[in-house]
């Protein structure tokens, strides 16, 4: 499996205790503000110390606010993607989403914001920030970019419009915001903190993912900075990089989940259940198996684009966390969904989460890229063949072969 364990304390996540009240947390006492990651305790450690009331969006806020302050967003907890630890990274937002997957849809976002502006080469976020990606484009909500005056470094911006399905936005600091500037898509950096922008939640009625109070967002005249040039935010190589993440927050969620099922067969297991617990194990080891290989791939071709490793793995931890789901409920039965809180809500919020995929469009769409890539491997043959009609017989039964081989 994809382990999530901490290496250094071998602990495991524990159910937070349920909050008398809701609030957000204090910063924990050894952890002041931007304290760096090597003197907090360890993530795990952290997460099963903090208490929080997971339905409340402040509180979400507060616990994103300590993660920060703590340095748990950043190396080395968190190494930035495709620079030869991908893996931690996925290790760590499995860990964080094993703990509630509200909280982690908005560290993933802050984590994922803080790569993209080191990719892009962005402005620096300020200490103690918390961001937002917020990239959705459906047709009746989008935002417009204006530049103001004659300056070139790009300060002098505006933006108007509404951005839908903004996850986190009365809780972050900072958000990154696509929008459309000369009908071209860009990158904005922008501080919540301006009068000129307005929240509103109303539409948001999820019960899965409910405390993430994904709101829409306006802008009147916004000042903000641009980041990047047109069309990199989709163009660079670290857009794929950062979906996979996502990927690893599902899988995190799936192997509590199948946590659940396993401390429940140690208690008591008749054929039945352990038959369940056996199809959770082989779909979990699968989709950690394939989340490693993608990682390595990652780290050993960053400049590459990894579009179909990507869709691949996405797709693969997308089937296992819903056969994972579908075993738990079928042995557990309605106990633990009707009375452990913990278990009830990542069964009603990992659905949502999952539908960040886009179920058979990706599948279709990795149909595509697996053509393409055979036909490419086939191109490749046929220009060794020209150079040297001997390494023809040797590529055939490689790149031009079977696109499955082991």
């Amino acid at each position: 499996m994809l382990d999530t364990r901490d290496r250094a304390t071998g602990a495991s996540a524990r159910s937070p205790e349920s909050p008398s009240r809701t609030r957000a947390p204090e910063p924990l006492p050894g952890c002041p503000a931007m304290r760096p990651a090597q003197s907090a305790a360890p993530l795990e450690v952290f997460l099963r110390d903090t208490r929080f009331d997971p339905n409340a969006p402040a509180a979400l806020g507060g616990v994103l606010r300590a993660l920060v302050e703590c340095g748990y967003d950043r190396s080395p907890c968190l190494p930035l993607p495709g620079h030869g630890q991908t893996l931690t990274r996925w290790r760590a937002l499995a860990t964080v989403a094993a703990c509630d997957l509200g909280l982690v849809k908005l560290f993933e976002g802050h984590t994922d914001a803080l790569a993209i502006l080191a990719e892009l080469h962005g402005p620096t976020p300020p200490a103690g920030s918390r961001w937002a990606v917020w990239a959705a484009e459906p047709p009746d909500a989008r935002v417009q970019v204006k530049k103001v005056g004659t300056r070139t470094d790009n300060v002098d911006l505006r933006l108007a419009g509404t951005k839908a399905w903004c996850s986190g936005a009365a809780v972050v600091s900072h958000a990154l915001v696509t929008a459309w500037l000369d009908d071209e898509p860009v990158l904005a950096a922008v501080a919540m903190d301006e009068a000129s922008i307005s929240i509103d939640a109303s539409k948001w009625q999820a019960v899965g993912m409910q405390a993430t109070a994904s709101a829409d967002v306006t802008f009147d005249q916004t000042p903000a900075t641009l980041v990047g040039a047109a069309h990199a935010y989709v163009r660079r190589p670290g857009f794929w990089h950062g979906g996979a993440g996502i990927a690893a927050c599902w899988y995190g969620a799936a192997a509590q989940i199948g946590r659940t099922v396993l401390d429940a067969s140690m208690q008591r297991a008749d054929a039945h259940r352990l038959a369940h617990l056996g199809a959770i194990d082989v779909a979990l080891a699968g989709a950690a198996a394939v989340l490693r290989e993608t990682a390595a791939h990652i780290d050993a071709n960053r400049h590459v684009d990894a579009q179909r490793e990507v869709m691949r793995a996405r797709l693969v931890v997308e089937e296992a966390a819903t056969a994972v789901m579908r075993h738990a409920t079928r042995t557990l039965g309605a106990g633990p969904m009707c009375r452990d809180a913990r278990f009830a809500r990542a069964l009603a919020d990992l659905p949502v989460f999952l539908r960040q995929s886009h179920a058979e469009r990706d599948l279709a769409a990795l149909g595509e890229l697996t053509i393409k890539a055979k036909i490419d491997a086939n191109a490749n043959v046929d220009a060794n063949a020209n150079a040297n009609a001997n390494a023809n017989a040797n590529a055939n039964s490689a790149a031009g072969g079977s696109p499955w081989l082991l």
